[in-house]
């Protein structure tokens, strides 16, 4: 098996489209355009990556980004070996020789100085310099770089640079509209209709709270989740508890707001 081939998505990714993304994406990739995805935690940002990559078929490199993530971490750097050193390529750089499509994951948790390496490789030029190594690395055709992140997060401190943002086509994401959603949990986990309805509508209640005590609503992640716990045979008050309302807060009001939203749904 090749490299590329060790990276390709196999099998088709559940996914519904909710609006015109999926061809938006297609024509960006048509053009090598890097792409930049935005939305609220648990709506769908890497699903549709990876939905995406499986169509294309191309590789996919996903990379979480974190505060202490190095530049050297992006593209490489000597590791010592008996008898000298071997240099060993970053996930970037991998993404870059072979063609394949690099995702990074919330990429505004990323120190500035590190995300500024992409920026050779998000325009004409289509390069990632290897200083360290002294090489000019010329991307695959094929290549493409996706970021994603969510808005809600960011601040003076955690933001893309404009001379970062605007080097993207950018896609925005949120929750689906009830009925989608309620469809992706009876995709996703094979729940029942009905149920699913009853898990988008506590889910409604939990983002109307979004600014008034919660940071974050109840995402499309979580309630598949509960699905997959009601699956188990887990009674839904319980399942919902669990999956929907101790994740997202420790504040008793709120904790019983949701409680009783959810026995009232499934009374």
């Amino acid at each position: 098996m090749s490299l590329a081939e060790s990276f390709r998505v196999q099998e088709e990714p559940y996914y519904q489209a909710q609006g015109r993304e999926v061809a938006l994406f297609e024509a960006a990739y048509e053009v090598r355009l890097p792409v930049m995805v935005k939305g609220p935690t648990g709506c769908g940002k890497s699903r549709f990556v990876e939905y995406m990559a499986w169509k294309l078929q191309r590789p996919l490199i996903t990379v979480a980004c974190n505060e202490d993530m190095t530049a050297s971490d992006l593209v490489g750097r000597y590791l010592l070996e008996d008898g000298g050193t071997r240099w060993l390529d970053g996930p970037l750089t991998t993404a870059a020789r072979i063609g394949a499509i690099c995702y990074l994951d919330e990429i505004v948790e990323a120190r500035a100085d590190t995300t500024v390496v992409i920026h050779p490789l998000t325009d004409h030029r289509r390069v990632l310099p290897l200083d360290k190594k002294g090489e000019l690395v010329r991307a695959h055709p094929d290549f493409q770089l996706v970021i994603s992140y969510n808005p809600g997060y960011q601040s003076l401190m955690k933001d893309l640079k404009p001379s970062t943002k605007q080097r993207f086509a950018a896609f925005d994401f949120d929750y689906p509209e009830a009925e989608a959603e309620a469809r992706i949990l009876v995709g996703e986990t094979g729940i029942d209709a009905e149920r699913a309805r009853a898990l988008v509508k506590i889910a409604e209640a939990a983002r109307a709270l979004k600014g008034h005590g919660l940071a974050e609503g109840i995402s499309t992640r979580l309630l598949v989740h509960a699905a997959l716990l009601m699956r188990q045979g887990v009674e839904p008050g319980d399942a919902c508890r669990v999956a929907l309302v101790r994740p997202i807060t420790d504040d008793a009001d709120i904790r019983n707001t949701l409680d009783h939203a959810i026995d009232a749904v499934f009374a």
